[in-house]
C-alpha cells in the first residue's frame, strides 16, 4: 500500500497517471487565462460545461470544426521551437468556424504521446491559450494521452475541436456571390500548418538546411523561426469585417491553396478569376519552389502563396472594405473577381 505510485507496474509499462496529474494541475491556471462569460465549468472534470448567450441571436446554431497542424510538427522538432504549436491548432480550428460567420465559443485539445515531457509540452499549451484569448474562446477541456509502443520516443500528435455560434440566417456560405464581385486577399504570415511535408522534403531532407541558418531572403531571422511562424488567427478581422459590411463569402486558405479552397464557397455558375501578380508572393515560396523545381500551378494547390483570407464582397461594398483595411494597417491585394463559370479558380497573367 506504501509502493511508490511512480514505480508500479502501470508506470513501468510507460504510463504514469501521477505526471498525467502534475500535467493537468500545470494546464489549469493557463486554461483560466480563456475563461470568458459563458463557462459553467472547465479542466478536471469530466466533461466542460459551457451556457451560450442564446439570447443574442435569433436563430442560434452551433458551428463546429476539428483540425489539426500535420507534419509542422515535425519542423517544430527540427527547429526545437515547440510555442507556436498551440497558436497553429487554435488557429486552424478557430477561423474555420468563423469563416461561416459563427463567433467561437470554446476550445477543446487533444494531445497524444509515448511519454509526457512536461518542460516541453507546456510551451505548446501556452500558445493554445494564447490562440483561446486572441479568438475569444474558452479553453473548455481537453485530453492528454501517454501511449508508449504507439509514439517513438519524443514523438507527439495534437488535434483540436471548437464550438461557436452564429444565427441561421447570417451563415455565410456564398450563397449570395455573384459574377462582377470583387475577390481581395489577406496576407498570411507564412506558410501557416499546410504543405509541410513538401516543404520539409525541399527545405530539410534535400537542401539540409540548419535551422539556426539564416535565409538568403530574409537575414534578420532563421530557417527555425520563419518555418515555425504561427498561423495567423483571422476571428477578430473577420468579426469587424462582418460588422461593417455584409460580406458575400469568406475562404481560409489551408490545404488545398487559393485553387481547391475558392471553389469550397462558390454558388452554381460562377468561377473566380484571379490575377497572378496582382499580389506579392513571399520569397520563402520562391525559395520553395526554385530549389524543389516545382511548377507554378503544383505551388498555388498546395501552399497559400502568401494570402490565409479571401474576402469577397458586393462592388458597392469594395471601397468601404479596402478602406477599412488599409486604415487597420493590413496588407491586402485585389486579387481578382468572381466571374460565371463552372466552380473553379482561373489564373490569369
Amino acid at each position: 500500500m506504501g509502493e511508490d505510485r511512480e514505480n508500479g507496474a502501470y508506470a513501468r509499462a510507460g504510463v504514469s497517471i501521477d505526471r498525467g496529474n502534475r500535467w493537468v494541475e500545470a494546464i489549469k491556471p493557463l486554461a483560466r487565462r480563456t475563461n470568458r462569460a459563458g463557462v459553467v465549468s472547465g479542466i478536471g472534470g469530466f466533461g466542460g460545461v459551457f451556457r451560450p448567450d442564446f439570447a443574442r441571436y435569433k436563430d442560434p446554431v452551433l458551428v463546429s470544426g476539428t483540425d489539426g497542424v500535420g507534419t509542422k510538427l515535425l519542423v517544430a522538432r527540427w527547429a526545437k521551437r515547440f510555442g507556436g504549436l498551440g497558436v497553429d491548432l487554435v488557429a486552424m480550428c478557430a477561423n474555420d468556424i468563423a469563416v461561416m460567420g459563427a463567433d467561437p465559443l470554446f476550445f477543446l485539445d487533444y494531445f497524444a504521446t509515448g511519454r509526457l515531457d512536461i518542460d516541453e509540452s507546456l510551451p505548446v499549451m501556452e500558445g493554445v491559450v494564447r490562440g483561446c484569448q486572441e479568438s475569444g474562446m474558452a479553453l473548455l477541456g481537453g485530453e492528454t494521452a501517454e501511449m508508449p509502443g504507439l509514439y517513438a520516443p519524443g514523438d507527439f500528435d495534437l488535434a483540436g475541436f471548437c464550438v461557436g455560434i452564429a444565427d441561421r440566417e447570417k451563415i455565410i456560405d456564398g450563397k449570395g456571390v455573384r459574377p462582377g464581385d470583387p475577390v481581395y486577399g489577406i496576407a498570411s504570415s507564412g506558410i501557416h500548418s499546410n504543405g509541410f511535408s513538401l516543404a520539409r522534403r525541399v527545405l530539410i531532407e534535400e537542401e539540409r538546411l540548419d535551422p539556426s541558418s539564416t535565409p538568403p531572403f530574409e537575414p534578420e531571422t532563421t530557417w527555425g523561426e520563419l518555418l515555425t511562424t504561427p498561423t495567423r488567427i483571422y476571428v477578430p478581422l473577420m468579426s469587424a469585417i462582418r460588422e461593417l459590411l455584409s460580406v458575400g463569402a469568406f475562404v481560409h486558405v489551408t490545404g488545398g491553396g487559393l485553387t481547391e479552397n475558392i471553389p469550397r464557397i462558390l454558388p452554381e455558375g460562377t468561377s473566380v478569376r484571379v490575377s497572378l501578380g496582382s499580389w506579392p508572393v513571399p520569397p520563402v515560396f520562391s525559395h520553395i519552389r526554385e530549389k524543389g523545381r516545382i511548377d507554378l500551378p503544383e505551388m498555388l494547390r498546395v501552399f497559400n502563396m502568401g494570402i490565409g483570407l479571401v474576402v469577397i464582397v458586393s462592388p458597392r461594398d469594395e471601397e468601404a472594405l479596402a478602406s477599412f483595411l488599409a486604415a487597420r494597417g493590413e496588407k491586402y491585394w485585389r486579387l481578382g473577381e468572381v466571374v460565371e463559370g463552372v466552380g473553379e479558380v482561373v489564373y490569369a497573367n
